[in-house]
């Protein structure tokens, strides 16, 4: 049996996820005043984290098109798991 790969940011309902350079990350966090905690949190396994290479610690900005606001920006900490 041959497994098909599929790519899960592809997908049509699936927001463009874009992960962080470190100096990039720091400069978002001290623009915000926020601590990379107090951010929502995404785990590791989660399969858009996977799919742009994410590991603990890192930071992953989510792009959504929004029919009121034209684009939505919002980003999520990695965390284990």
């Amino acid at each position: 049996m041959v497994k098909k790969s599929f790519n899960v940011l592809e997908h049509e309902l699936v927001p463009q996820h874009v992960l962080l350079d470190k100096k990039t990350a720091a400069a978002i966090l001290k623009k915000l005043g926020l601590k990379p905690f107090q951010l929502p949190w995404m785990y590791e396994s989660d399969p858009a984290a996977k799919a742009v290479g994410a590991k603990a610690g890192d930071l992953i900005m989510i792009i959504r098109k929004s029919p009121t606001a034209g684009v939505s920006i919002s980003f999520r900490y990695v965390r284990r798991g």
